[in-house]
């Protein structure tokens, strides 16, 4: 290997080009190597040993979301070496690991840290009564938090104790639904919302035509809050022994700004203590100075007991918007061949499917509906959980279920249609854009037309007549699937949304319960004795999570080749409205 050595005085050499490739493909295989080593060590990580005197930890952080993902493997070890918690938390995980702590031995008890964990009101529910349940083990649960959000006190509220900073803030103020209407932003930007629909509940579309609230939106709305409200209190207040009513009156005081020592007065807390302080406090509940503690990532890895059983229930979790294509929620496509996978193992004896979904394409909801009929026309009963939302398109998917549970908070119904179209017509013209082309037909411009220059009546009927169609189809599915007449339907649609309580006594669900109530019904529907619970859809590849950090094409890149493959297919010239069952 020649040695180069700069003599003094002499001028500095530019690095050629080999030179500069040489070092970026020594750069390239040096991060390689790295990467690979911590990919080995990860992928070859044991499973977490329990061992005795152990606290289970669980930090109310990030966002509760329905089933966990595999982690991103550079965020995992970005993580750890941080000390940081990821942004995501799985609630079949929690629930499960709180169900192994309740029965192992080595688990003394649960603490429950911080209090920020963003969570919809039918999951903290979900949360809130595994914990419960784990209390009846006679195991200790404490809380300790800098700050307290309403969802997070309320999951909170169940332990034997709460510790909390003498300087924080506990939120407990009570609900409110806010809404923007941009109806007066667009009458000055010059865009018109052309709006099709079928619901006089149907409210996700009146930001664009109304500057407040309908009397309808109003109606449904202060149900569904009022009736959230009072399982908080009630819930909150049990634990607490608080009454509905105190609680009410103290909501009144805005407690996220009344001073720390009313907390105590009120008994909403019972110490005020920093954190520095609970380690003394947590050695006093273990009953040793040596106890440790277990997060609830490593909680994960606890190997489970060994079930030799062959027959499975599938449980299917549909969680988020429902999309004809995309990266995100309940992609069509996606959903339709997790479905076949469950479809083509003969070892699937029944499905849960944990729905969890405001709605979205009307398309894909119906394609989604047909798939899950053909599971149970080979079989296999399908039993419905429903989440936060099972609503419009969400509830579209679920109704023809055998057995269908929700929560008493669980925002379900909805059960109505819209489309909306833009109008730019004076938006283009006070930017001085023109628009022109041929036709071979009197609509074949239709949804272009309607886009640029607004439809005309004859084409608002059209339009209309295709929504209509839409919730014709909507309503018969339910009708079918809930067995119960069209008309009855109806009466209970309009697009109207209701809480898990109120459609058990209209009869859009069977039963209030969770996740666990159905997987059990699920097992007994299908006479099932010893059976594993499989979830789909499975975990993502982490080699492949991480390949995706390293894509260095550009936002720019990414959206020419967008566009040419948008381009490249004939619905370029058929734009359609976008239909939402939502």
């Amino acid at each position: 290997m020649a040695i180069f050595v700069k003599k003094e005085g002499e001028p500095r050499k530019k690095m050629g080009c080999l030179g500069k490739t040489l070092i970026g493909i020594g750069v390239y295989f040096g991060l390689c190597f790295l990467l690979g080593a911590m990919m080995g060590d990860m992928m070859s990580t044991p499973k977490t040993v329990l061992e005795d005197n152990t606290i289970y930890r669980i930090d109310l952080e990030g966002v509760l979301v329905e089933q966990s993902a595999e982690e991103n493997p550079l965020d995992a070890v970005l993580a750890e070496m941080s000390g940081q918690n990821t942004s995501t938390v799985g609630l079949n995980d929690l629930l499960s690991n709180i169900a192994l702590a309740k029965d192992n031995e080595k688990i003394l008890g649960i603490y429950l840290k911080g209090g920020s964990l963003a969570a919809g009101p039918a999951s903290a529910k979900a949360l809130r009564d595994a914990l419960l349940d784990f209390k009846q083990s006679g195991k200790f649960v404490i809380a300790y938090s800098d700050s307290y959000t309403q969802t997070n006190y309320y999951v909170a509220s169940v332990a034997d104790k709460i510790f909390f900073n003498p300087v924080g803030t506990l939120m407990w103020d009570g609900l409110s639904a806010q809404k923007q209407y941009l109806t007066r932003l667009f009458e000055k930007i010059g865009l018109e919302m052309q709006i099709l629909k079928v619901g006089t509940f149907k409210s996700a579309v009146e930001p664009y035509f109304r500057t407040s609230m309908s009397e309808a939106d109003r109606k449904q709305t202060e149900q569904y809050l009022g009736g959230i409200w009072s399982e908080m209190k009630a819930a909150v207040g049990q634990s607490r022994q608080i009454t509905p009513e105190q609680l009410h009156a103290y909501a009144d005081e805005c407690m996220s700004l009344q001073p720390q020592e009313k907390y105590l007065a009120y008994h909403l807390v019972d110490s005020l203590v920093y954190i520095q302080e609970m380690d003394s406090i947590l050695r006093t509940y273990a009953g040793t100075k040596d106890y440790k503690q277990l997060s609830n990532n490593k909680m994960t890895h606890v190997e489970r007991a060994k079930n030799n059983a062959t027959d499975k229930v599938a449980v299917l979790y549909a969680d988020g918007q429902i999309v004809d294509e995309g990266a995100e929620g309940i992609v069509e496509g996606k959903m339709l061949k997790t479905i076949k996978k469950i479809y083509q193992d003969d070892d699937v004896k029944a499905v849960v499917f944990r729905v969890n979904s405001p709605g979205g394409s009307a398309n894909a909801s119906e394609q989604i509906w047909h798939a899950m009929k053909m599971l149970q026309d080979k079989g296999l009963p399908v039993v419905v959980s429903m989440g936060d939302y099972a609503a419009s398109g969400g509830y579209y998917i679920s109704c023809n279920a055998d057995y269908i549970y929700a929560e008493p908070t669980t925002l379900t119904g909805s059960i109505g249609i819209f489309g909306t179209i833009p109008n730019f017509k004076k938006l283009r013209e006070k930017v001085g854009l023109d628009v022109d082309g041929v036709s071979t037909n009197k609509h074949s411009a239709l949804t272009v037309n309607a886009v640029y220059n607004g439809m005309n009546p004859q084409e608002m009927a059209l339009m209309q007549n295709m929504i209509e169609r839409g919730y014709d189809l909507f309503t018969q599915r339910c009708a079918d699937g809930r067995d119960m007449s069209q008309a009855d339907i109806k009466k209970i649609g309009e697009g109207r949304v209701w809480l898990g309580k109120d459609a058990l006594e209209i009869g859009l669900v069977d039963e209030l319960g969770n996740i666990n109530h159905a997987i059990a019904k699920a097992a007994e529907l299908a006479q099932l004795g010893q059976y594993v619970i499989t979830d789909y859809p499975e975990k993502t590849d982490p080699f492949e999570e991480l390949m995706k950090m390293f894509d260095t094409t550009t936002p720019e890149e990414r959206l020419v080749m967008q566009v040419r493959e948008f381009a490249s297919k004939p619905r370029i010239m058929t734009l359609m409205p976008a239909v939402t069952i939502q």
